[in-house]
């Protein structure tokens, strides 16, 4: 579990500023599962969004509801739940789960529309609404899974409200730049029952 001021030295500045807010200190938590420690290449990165608690920033979210904003960090329990059940099958792949965790908080120093971040990968994002706070930690989570050089990635998040409006709330909205990936991960769903629509 890596602390604000390694998480700062790693250069994560899109995470940091979704932090600020919050008096409660963020945290990356990566855990790291080795079945088939030979071949690296046999790996794969699981990413879950960890926003413990979302009031939208100084972009606030409307009070009506706001209650459900806890379950903001959904990504990162997924996540952090397949770990678990993959340490108890051992299957032959290597994997690394990444869960930024942070509140996104409107305190006195939270980061305002119109500032500007700098993530980890050296990308400067203009903030333009602090409620799109998920894509921030994210951008940072998926720049160091980068530079731990893992083939695949699969990022699990509640991201948009707008993927209801899509989908209802009977499908998870999948979106991805590997077509043989997001087949499996459709195909496991299906397996599962867990639904899963290609957008």
């Amino acid at each position: 579990v890596f602390e604000r001021s390694t998480i700062a030295d790693m250069g994560m500045g899109a995470f940091l500023g979704v932090a600020q807010g919050s008096r409660e200190p963020p945290k990356l938590i990566v855990l790291r599962y080795k079945g088939d420690p030979s071949d690296e290449s046999n790996a794969v990165g699981l990413l879950g969004k960890g926003i413990t608690f979302d009031t939208g920033g100084i972009s606030i979210k409307p009070a009506a509801n706001m209650g459900e904003m806890k379950t903001d960090m959904a990504g990162g329990a997924s996540v952090i739940s397949a770990m678990q059940a993959i340490s108890q099958l051992r299957p032959r792949i290597n994997v690394t789960t990444i869960v930024p965790a942070t509140e996104n908080m409107p305190g006195g120093g939270a980061q305002r529309p119109g500032d500007i971040v700098k993530a980890m990968n050296g990308k400067t994002i203009e903030i333009d609404n602090t409620d799109a706070e998920g894509r921030l930690v994210l951008a940072d989570a998926v720049a160091y899974a980068s530079s731990l050089g893992l083939p695949k990635l699969v990022d699990v998040a509640t991201l948009t409200g707008a993927i209801v409006t899509a989908l209802g709330k009977v499908y998870t909205g999948a979106f991805g730049n590997d077509q043989e990936l997001v087949e499996q991960v459709v195909e496991a769903g299906r397996q599962t029952g867990e639904r899963i629509w290609q957008m």
